[in-house]
């Protein structure tokens, strides 16, 4: 397995302590980056070496003046692709909009880690558009997973080298974006953790949407509490101080239908495994059917709002470029062409009593508790065939998606054994319960540790 960084607590601990500094995290996140025999070449879209290493040394600067700025302060940070950086392109990792105008501006989000002391060390490759939640670029190439690498496992997608760029080390955290999975699955897949924030937590200025109903950007990284250090930046928080919650007090639930179809042994293995923990240390789970999520492929039979929305910002470039698309992302845009204006106001109105029913059942619980995704990584030459494609595409985004359409926040932790497959615990709530979950996750991650 490739060596990761350690947490951001712990990287804060080194620094402040001159163990280490940041131009050294630099360097050694540069030099994994630049590892023939590494991912970097796939994980990567630009990177950054000389603003980063400028930003590092004036990061050692001001901490040497007793003036950290935050948390991040000389932690070396990767970028999803789809976030404007001030003097880069903003791609999409698209083939169609590779030679368009660099940015003028830093997203918001982007500017706020710049200030909080952070160090931008490249952008990172992805699906085109965020369109897909395997990771499977045409344009770019595809990084692996950190597992079974000799066979070449999908990263999971659509923020595929956030995750990689993490689980490799050669970033400590990366900031994605998560419109039906896009953070988590990758998270599940990579073996880390990630954390899909309420959506209007997070400024959306400045990044590339997929679908403004549905669209979130949040951090991966090696723990709970990496996230939450990051969150508070993104979102213009004071910084957390996460609670070890009495396991006892903790109440969860958790589906009996939809979630597991179609899981594979390996997944309902280690969940239910990870689940007897919690039920060792006193936490109460209770496992009912919730009918609210067996309507949803009705729901959304005509594309839901992703296609809709997908195809509303796509419709022009589309029409004149189909040939420059993925055409397994451009069929899918495609389907936006379906939907009427009745489709798409009755699918709203929808989505809000849906959201109401399960927000009046989430509302005793802590959380909803279930499997980040179905599976573990299919490989990659399994996916060339198209069928499959969008077999595994469906199913691996049909469980985190629930928590888009809820417009709600979601962790997925790691919980499976040593040197096995990767599989991913989810953690969800409904909208603004982000701070709950986050001490929630931090307790449910040191009793699965």
């Amino acid at each position: 397995m490739p060596t990761t960084f350690a947490t951001i607590r712990e990287l804060q601990h080194a620094l402040n302590t001159g163990e280490t500094t940041a131009v050294a995290l630099t360097e050694l996140a540069l030099a994994r980056i630049a590892d023939p025999n590494g991912q970097g070449a796939t994980a990567f879209i630009n990177v950054y070496a000389d603003q980063a290493l400028a930003a590092a040394r004036a990061s050692d600067i001001l901490r040497q003046a007793g003036l950290a700025r935050s948390a991040l302060e000389g932690i070396p940070i990767s970028i999803k692709d789809l976030f404007d950086y001030k003097g880069d392109v903003t791609r999409g990792a698209s083939a169609l909009l590779k030679e368009a105008p660099a940015a003028t501006e830093n997203a918001t989000l982007v500017q706020r880690l710049l200030e909080a002391g952070a160090v931008i060390i490249g952008r990172t490759n992805m699906t085109e558009f965020a369109f897909s939640g395997l990771g499977i670029n045409p344009h770019y190439g595809t990084p692996m997973s950190p597992w079974d690498r000799e066979t070449g496992r999908i990263p999971g997608g659509s923020s595929s080298g956030a995750g990689v760029s993490v689980a490799d080390g050669m970033a400590v955290a990366a900031i994605g974006t998560d419109t039906g999975g896009s953070i988590r699955i990758p998270s599940a897949f990579c073996g880390i953790t990630g954390f899909k924030p309420t959506a209007e937590r997070i400024s959306a200025n400045g990044v590339m949407p997929l679908s403004h109903s549905l669209d979130s950007s949040g951090p991966l990284a090696l723990s709970v509490e990496c996230c939450a250090l990051v969150d508070a930046v993104l979102s213009n928080e004071p910084e957390p101080i996460l609670e070890a919650l009495d396991p006892s007090h903790l109440r969860l639930l958790m589906p009996t239908n939809y979630v597991f179809n179609h899981a594979d042994d390996t997944v309902l293995t280690q969940f239910h495994a990870a689940v007897a923990k919690l039920k060792a240390q006193g936490v109460q789970i209770d496992e009912i059917e919730i009918p609210e999520l067996d309507q949803l492929p009705h729901i959304n039979r005509l594309g839901g709002f992703v296609c809709a929305e997908a195809w509303f910002y796509h419709k022009e470039f589309i029409e004149q470029h189909e040939s420059l698309y993925d055409p397994r992302v451009g069929s899918r845009i495609l389907r936006g062409k379906e939907q009427g204006a009745a489709d798409y106001i009755e699918l709203q109105q929808v989505r809000e009593l849906w959201i109401a029913q399960m927000e009046s059942l989430l509302a005793p619980y802590d959380g909803l508790l279930l499997p980040t995704t179905p599976v573990i990584p299919p490989t990659i030459a399994e996916l060339a065939d198209e069928d499959a494609y969008f077999r595994a595409n469906g199913l691996i985004l049909r469980n985190p998606a629930i928590i888009n359409f809820l417009n709600g926040c979601a962790l997925s932790l790691p919980c499976h054994s040593a040197q096995s497959a990767p599989v991913g615990l989810m953690l969800a709530a409904p909208a603004y319960h982000d701070a709950h979950l986050l001490n929630v996750g931090h307790t449910i991650e040191s009793i699965l540790s």
